[in-house]
């Protein structure tokens, strides 16, 4: 708990002074502590209410773990005796006025011999407590398991005046810890009485589809229950009505009830509902005149809607009720450069002018993680306080900055305090507190763990790449993560890791920060597959052979995800031994010697570009895909696929085998039928046997099915595969009408 404790005293000591000699000559020093001895009593009058008395002993507890003193608790007010005067809601003392401090805020002053902590609530007051150990007893909570506390006998105060109110009153980053929420200063959703994407929660499409289709999203002419629900549906309103008068009987307290669409798309396009849309030039209108409704049922409740994806632009005529919340959502933004300063953002940036232009009571939800790979590099750390100083300067005053509700990926606990001290006040020197936190939390490896940041960072900017937060590290050539600037990084992390060497706790801590770029180099190995930079290097045969030292890199990634505690590599799971299992399967399975491999394939149609470049190669390359479609998958849209290889020469063949992929959520489902032909010419093929579908079309998730035809021996030079497939999405999917894809991966010929 007293780790970096010399170098948090040496930085405190000179605070000290600063503030000191920027004070003036007549600023009197408060002497708390002397030689591990009480010199002040803390006075706490007998108004103060428990909660409020529990920060007292928290303020005790600390100073007695600095210096070893223990202050007396009095009730008495002795403005000329040396004391801490710790008020809420009022003061004796003219000079510290706090009306206008507010819910958040707090007053820190010295006066003569006293020192005061005065605020205008029990919040605002546990705010400046816990501001006082920070700020000037030099204790530091890095994460919710890393506290600092500097150890020293003597405690001196300088001359203190500090007022601090926040801009944002709302901050929230969604962490389950209520001691690091209330150091940090930082909300939580207890308020909410229902959060957000609630359609199918006020109207569960299990109980109400099959009898009332109605109620739902209509999708070329067909009802879905994969969509929204029916805005302009009398019953729709009156049956949510009723369900949030029940909640809210269940749950008096709360304050917050969301009415929100759910976490898709397809709102309803019926008539009624599309008359409204059109007239305000956006689906916000049909939502929000349907939540005004709701709001004027509950006069004394906030009622919260979303402005998201397809809801984010705002009508143009309808304006919220003043008890509406929009819960505003950044989600598609690019986060490379700052949300105002990068055109790819205009959108987003109109959109929070023009729903300022209509209330300010807004929630604005903002993504700083990257939630495909959590494990992943994710620079930017540097759009950060631009992002936050361009919502206040908007007049948001309610944010929350969406990362994960345990500290686990990339640089979790240092965006987590970035962020908490940038809610708090957006104009802090970003700098000094990135290295404050470094300094504390990697001891010696501070000065390499910085230079990683600015440098990858510095490689992100002049790339120009996208920072997407569902993005993958993709090998590139010049891009941040080039193998020139990932040999970089590598250089980087072995200076940091012989820096801590005999320090466990902060060499787990600097092995932890490298496991991002261990990941990169292992997704782009997988990714490339075979040379120089992939998984596997290529015999004089054609065989692949498994690189030692990335095999030796899996194992030690996965076992050190596992002892950082790491539960999962993306928002939805994976892992750590799911991951070690899909990519052993991987590399295992592209071990497989088969007859196709390295053959020429023909393709009709040809595949998309959009995967694996549409090269024909994939099927017959040796190397097997995983669940996602990213990944060594050849995608076929809206299309048949017709796959020809040619063997090369005559062979005895007897299986034919290939695995299809379903993922519903991205339009990707199963063909119908799989056919297996073989021909000696290359013209006439006949049929040795076809595989139908048992998938059903329905089921959710990323699903890998074997399509396989075994028969007798046959002698063949040419192998064919034809699916039969959707066309287009079902009427049931909420992609009805759209496209559809088939994803097939290697064709294995025995």
């Amino acid at each position: 708990m007293t780790r970096c404790a010399t170098s948090i005293r040496l930085r405190f000591l000179v605070l000290t002074v600063l503030i000191i000699l920027s004070s003036g000559k007549t600023a009197q020093a408060i002497e708390l502590v002397a030689n591990g001895a009480a010199r002040y009593a803390i006075y706490a009058g007998d108004d103060l209410p428990p909660s409020s008395r529990m920060v007292v002993d928290t303020l005790r507890v600390y100073i007695h773990k600095i210096s070893g003193a223990d202050l007396a608790v009095t009730n008495r007010s002795e403005p000329s005796s040396k004391q801490i005067v710790i008020e809420l809601g009022k003061t004796a003392d003219p000079k510290l006025a706090i009306a206008d401090l507010g819910t958040d805020g707090f007053r820190i002053k010295t006066i003569g011999e006293s020192l005061y902590i005065t605020a205008q609530t029990e919040r605002g007051l546990h705010n400046a407590v816990y501001t006082f150990l920070e700020t000037y007893l030099g204790c530091r909570k890095f994460s919710p398991t890393v506290t600092v506390i500097p150890e020293r006998p003597t405690i001196t105060l300088p001359h203190i005046d500090d007022t601090q109110v926040p801009k944002i009153t709302f901050r929230m980053q969604n962490f389950h810890d209520s001691g690091y929420n209330a150091w940090h200063k930082l909300d939580t959703q207890d308020n909410f009485g229902l959060f957000v994407h609630t359609f199918k929660v006020l109207i569960p499409p299990e109980k109400y589809f099959g009898d009332h289709p109605e109620y739902f999203s209509e999708l070329n002419g067909q009802r879905t229950p994969e969509g929204q629900l029916c805005l302009t549906n009398p019953d729709v309103y009156r049956i949510i009505v009723e369900e949030l008068r029940r909640r809210m009987q269940e749950k008096p307290q709360a304050t917050f009830w969301s009415v929100s669409q759910n976490d898709t798309y397809v709102p309803c396009g019926c008539p009624s509902c599309r008359a409204i849309d059109s007239v305000e030039g956006s689906p916000s209108g049909s939502l929000l005149a349907f939540v005004n409704r709701i709001a004027a049922e509950f006069p004394d409740k906030t009622i919260s809607t979303l402005a998201y994806q397809y809801s984010r632009s705002a009508p143009k005529s309808i304006a919220p009720r003043p008890n509406v919340n929009i819960m505003l959502c950044s989600i598609e933004c690019n986060r490379r450069k700052p949300l105002a300063d990068d055109s790819a953002n205009a959108s987003f940036v109109k959109d929070v002018h023009d729903w300022t232009a209509l209330t300010h009571n807004i929630f604005l939800w903002d993504y700083v993680i990257q939630f495909r790979n959590l494990v992943s590099p994710f620079p930017n750390l540097r759009v950060l306080q631009p992002n936050i100083r361009f919502f206040a300067a908007n007049g948001i005053t309610t944010v929350f900055e969406q990362g994960l509700s345990r500290m686990y990926g990339e640089f979790a606990e240092l965006r987590a305090y970035l962020i908490a001290k940038l809610l708090w006040n957006p104009d802090i020197d970003i700098d000094s507190v990135m290295n404050d936190f470094l300094q504390g939390f990697y001891g010696p490896g501070a000065p390499y763990i910085r230079a990683y940041i600015d440098t990858m960072h510095d490689a992100l900017a002049a790339s120009g790449d996208d920072l997407d937060i569902y993005g993958y590290p993709w090998p590139s050539e010049n891009g941040y993560l080039s193998p020139r600037m990932l040999a970089v990084y590598d250089s980087l992390f072995d200076l940091a890791e012989a820096a801590v060497k005999t320090d466990s706790a902060f060499l787990h801590r600097v092995q932890t920060a490298r496991l991002p770029l261990q990941f990169a180099h292992l997704e782009q190995a997988k990714y490339i597959g075979i040379g120089d930079r992939g998984f596997f290097v290529k015999d004089i045969d054609g065989g692949l052979h498994i690189k030692p030292d990335l095999d030796s890199l899996l194992t030690v990634f996965v076992s050190r995800c596992k002892a950082a505690d790491i539960p999962a590599l993306w928002e939805m799971g994976t892992s750590p031994d799911e991951y070690y299992a899909s990519t052993r399967a991987f590399l295992d399975g592209s071990l497989q010697r088969h007859l196709a491999i390295g053959k020429l394939v023909v393709l009709d149609p040809p595949a998309s570009p959009k995967y694996h470049h549409g090269e024909a190669s994939a099927l017959t390359n040796g190397l097997h895909a995983w669940d996602d479609y990213h990944m060594h998958w050849l995608g076929f849209e809206g299309e048949d696929m017709d796959a020809a290889i040619d063997l090369g020469t005559t062979q005895t063949i007897s299986a034919i085998e290939t695995n299809f992929l379903q993922d519903i959520n991205s339009w990707i489902f199963m063909p119908h039928r799989v056919e297996f032909l073989v021909s000696d010419n290359g013209r006439e093929f006949r049929s040795v046997g076809a595989v139908d579908n048992s998938t059903p079309p329905e089921k959710n998730g990323a699903i890998i099915a074997p399509f396989n035809a075994r028969f007798e021996p046959t002698e063949a030079r040419y192998v064919r595969v034809k699916t039969s497939s959707w066309k287009t999405c079902p009427g049931w999917h909420k992609g009805s009408g759209g496209l559809a894809w088939i994803f097939i991966d290697e064709i294995v010929v025995h």
